[in-house]
């Protein structure tokens, strides 16, 4: 993948991303800070875009961009769709283009500069989304780390600061990640005590740098899977009062800081390739689960998510599942439906007394990169995921369709009919626009790199320098050039 500032204008354009009804959530991690980077400038460049029609400059913002790619018009980046030519393409109904005015510039090359950095700075208070960044779960699970794990953390340290700074209030720093540690089969007792102590481990490290506890906490997300195991009923209720305790007595938080927001995804490990259909029961009572313990936001799986990318069809089916249970489920108009009842408190009291539990033994081990450092959670989502494998395979486990009440048909694996892919002429857009970036960039772009690694090297904040790099150069380029200061990741054996 190599991104660059023109792909980010395109990939939000029609969505204006600093309309306070727009959230839009990254779950990019490696570079997540180089992704934010572009998103944030994607924004800005769209209220520019808003600020030069309101006040009638396009014909004058077109004379700029003439002359900007004047002897090189075949370096201006056109907009790129399915059926697109070398003129362009279609932009898809109800899109409204938003953002490719200035595809191929940025809003400091055409309007003045106090007009400019008032724009950049009303964006970056009114933008909302989140960001997933959570560089602890990756090593300890999704294995999509690309800088060392301290230059990492440094990078997300970086990027709140820089939220500090600048009064980034409603963009979530960091989505402090369960659900790959569930996906990759820890069970859910695991799942919440390893998510929590990476969280809290990003709280004592802001505290180090230096950030007060009630600039940050709010920026902080957590993202949890729910499966069918009764303990997920309960999971969102136990995080938060462990973390509000946390908040409030050991950390003097505020009443926002104690605040825990979870996101819940429904398990894609409990989905099937067998008796497929029957995936969307196992989601929606996962869905019951998640609306019922009161998370903030929830994703249903389609159900064929077990074999291919979802279809339009299965993600229409997807999202009846909340909508039913949201608007005619009698009982989910109540909030807070299960509060009181017996197996609901117990399971509490269980759940929050084995996830301390666990604290106690990442404690023994130095805390969270401490164990880390001997593979604890890994091995442990590991010995899990082994346990659930074996229990599904020998039928313990009942999994109807796939180990038990088989269909007298049988239950063969469903095949994709249809699996979307890029195509040749995507790819080679792609590649050209890129090439283009590098050639229309030249000197700028090495500048860039050379500063960025200038900053890291000098300890100050790189998503600074980030915020201005992603306008020359591509991921690619940026990823390299702090792989030579940063580090690249190398996993421990």
């Amino acid at each position: 993948m190599c991104v660059v500032l023109d792909d980010a204008k395109k990939l939000y354009s029609g969505f204006n991303l600093a309309d306070p009804k727009t959230s839009v959530s990254m779950t990019i991690n490696g570079p997540a800070s180089i992704i934010a980077a572009f998103f944030m400038n994607a924004a800005i460049d769209q209220q520019c875009e808003i600020y030069i029609k309101a006040n009638g400059l396009e014909a004058q913002v077109e004379s700029k961009i003439q002359e900007i790619y004047k002897g090189r018009e075949h370096l201006r980046p056109k907009y790129f769709d399915n059926s697109a030519t070398e003129n362009g393409g279609e932009l898809p109904e109800g899109n409204t283009g938003l953002g490719l005015m200035l595809l191929g510039v940025r809003g400091d090359d055409v309007l003045p500069q106090d007009v400019y950095a008032k724009i950049k700075a009303d964006t970056l208070k009114q933008v909302r989304g989140t960001v997933q960044a959570d560089i602890l779960k990756e090593d300890q699970a999704q294995n999509t780390c690309i800088f060392s794990t301290e230059f990492s953390l440094r990078l997300m340290g970086d990027v709140q600061q820089y939220f500090i700074n600048e009064g980034v209030r409603n963009f979530y720093s960091v989505s402090i990640s369960g659900y790959h540690i569930a996906e990759a089969g820890a069970n859910p007792i695991s799942q919440l005590a390893f998510t929590l102590s990476n969280g809290f481990t990003f709280v004592e490290y802001y505290l180090s740098r230096g950030m007060h506890i009630d600039d940050f906490a709010p920026n902080l997300s957590f993202f949890f899977s729910n499966g069918i195991d009764p303990e997920y009923s309960v999971i969102g209720r136990v995080a938060r009062r462990i973390w509000s305790k946390a908040m409030k007595l050991k950390y003097g938080g505020n009443e926002r800081s104690q605040m825990l927001k979870y996101h819940i995804q429904t398990s894609g490990r409990s989905l099937h390739a067998q008796e497929i259909d029957f995936n969307d029961i196992r989601t929606t009572l996962q869905a019951l689960y998640a609306i019922y313990d009161n998370c903030n936001s929830l994703h249903t799986n389609a159900y064929d998510e077990a074999i291919t990318t979802p279809t339009e069809e299965s993600v229409r089916r997807a999202m009846a599942i909340q909508l039913i249970i949201n608007r005619e489920l009698g009982l989910a108009k109540n909030e807070n439906p299960l509060q009181g009842s017996f197996i609901i408190e117990e399971l509490t009291d269980l759940v929050e007394e084995a996830v301390l539990s666990e604290f106690d033994k990442i404690s023994e081990r130095g805390g969270v990169l401490g164990a880390m450092e001997t593979m604890y959670q890994r091995s442990k989502i590991q010995e899990e995921s082994l346990y659930y494998e074996t229990l599904k395979h020998t039928g313990e486990f009942p999994i109807i369709g796939v180990n038990t009440f088989l269909s007298s048909k049988g239950s063969p694996t469903v095949l994709p009919q249809e699996v979307i892919r890029s195509t040749t002429e995507e790819k080679e857009a792609q590649i050209r626009t890129v090439q283009n970036l590098w050639e229309r960039s030249g000197a700028k772009g090495e500048e860039q790199i050379k500063n960025l690694q200038h900053l890291a090297i000098k300890n100050e904040n790189i998503f600074e320098g980030l915020m201005d790099a992603v306008k020359y150069c591509s991921l690619g380029q940026i990823t390299n050039g702090l792989f030579e200061v940063g580090g690249q990741y190398r996993r421990s054996m």
